[in-house]
């Protein structure tokens, strides 16, 4: 599919065709899934190659960041479907020649979709040059990046709750709860990844455009561009700070974990060692022995229960005093 604009008035405007009379030159020519017709048409505008999705998909810097046929090729990792646990990763290509820039992607993250609302609408900031739509493309990634890592700070703020504050008084319940948390922890740490691999790929995008924009470049989008590669970077920190954070929660709550199960084992041991004196008198009164005076005692079984009682109790209440329970 291919979504084409053009600039009137500073903001864009889209057009069904490039040959329609009096249309202006394209700002900015979006090929979403193209097939081979599009791919041709917009290659022949421009006078270049569209990378392939293979190509795109490199990971090599000098395979994403490059000029070539006097157009610069920059590609990012983008992130689809951010409002839930599981965002896809996508590669997304900004090319841009003279005045134009032409997106190439594979998926539809919401950022696009935004700012080609947004810029259509009267009182935007005036849009001049295909930079300009890149520049206000990256910025819809950032803050909409910024409010998935806002939303994950707070969920792992809860989480955090969850791990320190959880009285349940089931030592197995407990722990059930804290292996759901594992999950859960589990999930964020992988989202936080794929954000901070999505800023990490913009602020080299956008340092390298900084890099090689010419020194006739207006003033405006030079101070636009240092202030994306500045909220690129407090992101990028603040999404480490997080992934700290996350690996902190999952050593506690393993931690705790471990804790509840040699709660468990202690409890366990305590009570067979509690147990054997009974098992020691009910062994000595169960044995055949024609000389046993209890045996023709009337309160010789009582006598005998008692003291399998007391002999259990006495360790319990050892144990407590020790603290050892």
């Amino acid at each position: 599919m291919l979504h084409m604009y053009v600039g009137r008035n500073g903001r864009l405007s889209p057009v069904d065709s490039l040959q329609e009379p009096e249309t202006p030159a394209p700002l900015w020519l979006d090929l979403f899934n193209p097939n081979a017709d599009e791919v041709k048409l917009v290659g022949a505008h421009l006078g270049i190659a569209i990378p392939t999705r293979d190509e795109m998909a490199e990971i090599e810097l000098s395979d994403r960041l490059y000029d070539e046929d006097g157009a610069a090729f920059m590609t990012m990792t983008a992130l689809a479907n951010l409002s839930g646990d599981d965002p896809d990763k996508t590669p997304v290509t900004f090319i841009i020649k003279g005045s134009t820039l032409a997106t190439v992607r594979h998926a539809d993250p919401k950022p696009f979709l935004a700012y080609a609302v947004k810029a259509q609408r009267p009182g935007t900031t005036p849009i001049a040059s295909g930079e300009s739509v890149m520049l206000g493309l990256i910025e819809a990634f950032i803050d909409r990046t910024a409010d998935a890592l806002e939303r994950i700070g707070d969920e792992v703020d809860m989480i955090s709750r969850d791990v320190f504050r959880n009285k349940s008084k089931s030592a197995s319940k407990k722990t059930r709860n804290l292996q759901s948390l594992i999950e859960q922890i589990g999930r964020k740490g992988d989202m936080l990844t794929k954000v901070r691999e999505s800023l990490v790929s913009i602020a080299r995008l956008v340092a390298y455009h900084n890099a090689r924009a010419p020194t006739k470049t207006p003033k405006a989008l030079r101070q636009r561009t240092k202030l994306i590669l500045r909220d690129a970077t407090s992101l990028g920190d603040h999404a480490i700070f997080l992934s700290n954070k996350i690996t902190f929660l999952l050593d506690a709550t393993l931690g705790l974990i471990n804790l509840e199960q040699n709660q468990i084992i202690k409890i366990f041991s305590v009570a067979a060692v509690a147990l054997l004196p009974p098992t020691l008198v009910a062994s000595v009164y169960g044995m055949n022995f024609d000389v046993m005076p209890e045996l023709h005692w009337p309160l010789g079984y009582p006598f005998a229960l008692a003291l399998m009682i007391l002999s259990a109790v006495i360790p319990y209440f050892y144990f407590k005093r020790r603290g050892w329970l």
